[in-house]
């Protein structure tokens, strides 16, 4: 992956407070203090070259792992209630499944639009340039999973960030998936902060 340059921000709607820090970015003081995966985070690592290993680990939990940054997501159905640790990379994601109106689907079927809430994050950036996000961050997901004619599956993903301290106005961000035949190209690396 390249690096985005120090100040590539322009695409993004930062406030004056995002600019100050994303100019004053260093990695190696980053890498120094432990902190190597402020990129990691949710709002930066699904929009970050990776790829996806999704699975269930229970009936109310969807796990998503990465190759890029071997970070996990867990995307909790139902009553999941937050149980009150420090906020982290991943935050706590809520999930649930939007059918559209008409369709006659159960309400609690795994089928139609994954939307997921996700809150309580640690700051970290949106790009590995040192583009911030606060803890007072929520991204917002929307997930949809699309058959080519020719038999491949994408995953088409929309991000909404809103961030009241660092964004002026909710960032969307459109990111698409292709479904690989096998993990044969799975390739866990571990967070950097400097590549």
């Amino acid at each position: 992956m390249v690096t985005p340059a120090k100040g590539d921000y322009q695409s993004i709607p930062v406030t004056p407070a995002a600019v100050k820090v994303a100019d004053g970015w260093d990695p190696a003081k980053d890498e120094a203090a432990g902190e190597q995966c402020r990129s990691y985070g949710a709002p930066g690592l699904m929009r970050a070259p990776t790829r996806l290993n999704i699975t269930w680990e229970d009936d109310d939990t969807l796990k998503i792992q990465t190759d890029y940054g071997m970070q996990t997501r867990l995307l909790h159905f139902g009553n999941w209630k937050s149980p009150g640790a420090p906020p982290a990379w991943q935050g706590d994601a809520i999930a649930r499944w939007e059918t559209p109106p008409g369709r006659g689907a159960n309400p609690g079927a795994r089928a139609g639009t994954l939307v997921v809430a996700t809150s309580r994050l640690r700051p970290g950036y949106l790009r590995k340039n040192g583009v911030p996000y606060s803890a007072d961050t929520l991204m917002t997901e929307y997930w949809d999973l699309v058959g080519e004619r020719n038999g491949e599956q994408r995953i088409l993903l929309l991000i909404v960030v809103e961030d009241p301290l660092y964004l002026q106005v909710p960032w969307i961000v459109p990111v698409h998936f292709k479904k690989e035949p096998n993990g044969a190209k799975w390739d866990p690396t571990p967070c950097s902060a400097t590549w």
